[in-house]
């Protein structure tokens, strides 16, 4: 035990009580199972005595899976927004009532996706949209919109803006398909996975969905990575995991 508290010092699984065998356990299952894995899973998969740890554990690995130094999407890259969450019969598209918005981009490499970026953004205007590009995206990197008047400013940055008026629908996913995929497969796994995510910690979840969406190919490397990214991560405390007020 003393080993080991040795061996996480100073780690996101810093202080844990919580063998680090079940914690390899949890960041393979993370990694490896295609559609992911809910605390609930994890409980029963592990046998562990309370949901609690099953969720503060998910959530300590999810806050440690961003590096610090990911280099930014290039290219062309797609961009868009989407709103997750509120009731079902509630309004969509921008300006939708009680829903969360997200901006995503995802680059375009011809039939398939690249990398993908996500982010929770708290409205869909140009001042929440254009630093999401600038933190995201490569200068000098061609950048696929829709025509909405968010994007407009792009055209005085150091990009190559390409818009397109598209009218919703059909002609929307055609202009920018891989990023409607992208908000597609990731609405059915929150739905799926995790029967839904409380907005307050939406973006955990984000990071947790782009992590493996940009691994997809190798979940082996995936797992080996997440281990490397978890031993260069601060401690987490409990109030930034919003103990107390548990989803997922």
């Amino acid at each position: 035990c003393r080993h080991e508290t040795s061996v996480t010092a100073g780690t996101v699984l810093h202080r844990t009580r919580t063998p680090l065998s079940q914690w390899f356990w949890a960041a393979y299952l993370m990694t490896t199972h295609t559609p992911g894995i809910s605390a609930l899973q994890l409980r029963r998969q592990l046998g562990l005595k309370r949901y609690e740890t099953a969720w503060m554990m998910l959530h300590k690995l999810r806050r440690a899976m961003v590096a610090k130094s990911r280099e930014p999407l290039r290219g062309i890259v797609e961009v868009d927004e989407t709103y997750i969450g509120g009731p079902e019969h509630g309004k969509s598209g921008r300006g939708a009532a009680g829903k969360t918005a997200v901006a995503g981009a995802v680059e375009d490499r011809g039939i398939s996706a690249g990398r993908v970026r996500l982010q929770v953004i708290p409205d869909c205007s140009a001042d929440s949209l254009i630093p999401f590009v600038g933190a995201n995206v490569e200068p000098g990197s061609t950048v696929k919109t829709d025509g909405w008047e968010g994007y407009g400013p792009l055209d005085s940055k150091h990009y190559r803006h390409r818009p397109k008026i598209q009218g919703g629908g059909e002609n929307a996913a055609r202009w920018l398909p891989h990023i409607h995929r992208v908000f597609s497969n990731l609405k059915t796994w929150l739905k799926g996975t995790h029967h839904g995510v409380d907005p307050k910690h939406l973006q955990v979840y984000l990071d947790e969905f782009v992590f493996r969406y940009n691994r997809r190919r190798t979940p082996m490397a995936a797992f080996q990575t997440l281990l490397g990214l978890g031993a260069r991560h601060a401690p987490t405390t409990y109030q930034e995991l919003g103990v107390g007020e548990l989803t997922g």
